[in-house]
């Protein structure tokens, strides 16, 4: 998000604040016609080219369901977290800790888990999770995570799950940042954070020693894990971090339901060529899943830091 971001929302347990004030998000208010999907999906492109990236997946989905199938684009999770629980949508694909808010907030299910291939240590595997690494420079003094205090480091963002949720974890379980009440956990009291929104972006600023330590996850582009793990060392890890799911409401009925689990499955397996050109390059096919399986071990990160997801929105 740039420096003009101003409107922020909140969510926590039982409340989602602060609808998406957008033109676009008219089309998860509006009455729907019977028959009609409304997918909300959230990819990592400008909305116009997202936009005309999924046209491919709209007709192969109408094709498999015999029914008008929308996807929707949004600036925000939180507008897709309240579309889910009001049951303007019908699904979405989102990742981990939005998938989170999506069960506990609006009662939607995640029924499908991205496999993706996935950096872990020195190699590639295909899994519907993976780990993120704090790492230094080669020549650096650090040997372990509790030799970061008072240091500078690196994270992309923070809502990310692999950057944020998960290494803030690690530092809460080893006693180095406390949490106060229900306050969240603050890495800032441990040592100085300097989000600079990517992992890209940490990795070029370790190099450039602006920092002195950064995290890197599994699931970034293959050329960037292993430009990085080849000329860093490995402090210490965290995981397992869920993938990206699909995520149903509750108010998604039977037979579609099925149908569309069964369509997405198919779409996984016979053009998945389709996904890695829409949501990631690492997409290698869906798996059927439950919200308790996926998000385990997220839910008990969240639980020990008190985080609560906040998203600006420009």
């Amino acid at each position: 998000m740039n420096s003009t971001s101003k409107t922020v929302i909140l969510l926590t347990a039982g409340v989602v604040i602060g609808l998406l004030i957008s033109t676009g998000f008219a089309i998860l208010t509006q009455p729907r016609p019977t028959q009609k999907l409304v997918i909300a999906i959230q990819p990592t492109l400008a909305a116009a080219e997202a936009l005309q990236r999924s046209k491919p997946i709209e007709s192969f989905l109408e094709q498999r369901l015999g029914v008008d199938v929308e996807i929707y684009v949004p600036t925000s999770y939180a507008a897709v977290v309240e579309a889910l629980r009001q049951g303007h949508a019908d699904a979405a694909m989102m990742s981990a800790w939005p998938s989170y808010l999506a069960w506990k907030l609006a009662g939607a299910e995640v029924v499908l888990a991205e496999v993706r291939r996935v950096g872990e240590g020195d190699r590639l595997v295909e899994k519907t999770y993976y780990y993120s690494y704090w790492v230094v420079l080669p020549d650096s003094p650090i040997k372990s995570l509790e030799e970061l205090r008072g240091r500078k480091v690196a994270l992309p963002s923070p809502i990310s799950t692999s950057g944020y949720v998960a290494p803030l974890n690690k530092l809460v379980e080893k006693g180095l940042v406390r949490v106060e009440g229900k306050r969240e956990a603050d890495p800032s009291t441990f040592f100085t954070v300097v989000f600079t929104g990517g992992y890209a972006q940490s990795w070029n600023a370790l190099k450039a020693g602006d920092v002195d330590a950064t995290v890197i996850a599994g699931d970034i582009p293959e050329d960037l894990y292993r430009d990085v793990m080849s000329k860093v060392r490995v402090v210490d890890s965290q995981g397992p971090i869920p993938s990206h799911g699909v995520v149903f409401s509750k108010d998604l009925k039977e037979p579609l339901r099925s149908k569309l689990l069964e369509a997405f499955l198919e779409l996984g397996e016979k053009q998945p060529e389709l996904m890695r050109s829409f949501i990631s390059a690492l997409f290698v096919r869906f798996e059927p899943t439950t919200s308790e399986t996926h998000l385990q071990a997220l839910g008990k990160y969240l639980e020990l830091t008190n985080l609560k997801y906040t998203e600006k929105v420009g």
